[in-house]
């Protein structure tokens, strides 16, 4: 099943558009569904970093470190 979106371009667009070969409607189709698998791995890169932040330990390395050399 589909569904129909619709644009607005200038007409100079179109008639530059009119002039070249192209099936315009599969390559709008394929930046589209590029751009949304784009942004979906953004979103799931910024969870997956928002629940490692949660998960790091906040401690002071420098003192852990002077700590194993003083034992």
């Amino acid at each position: 099943m589909s569904s129909t979106i619709t644009i607005r371009i200038p007409r100079e667009l179109k008639e530059k558009m009119k002039k070249i070969p192209e099936r315009w409607s599969e390559e709008i189709r394929r930046f589209i569904e590029d751009r949304v698998k784009r942004l979906e791995l953004i979103n799931i890169i910024e969870e997956v970093e928002s629940r490692a932040e949660k998960r790091r330990l906040k401690v002071d390395s420098t003192s852990l470190i002077r700590e194993d050399r003083e034992r």
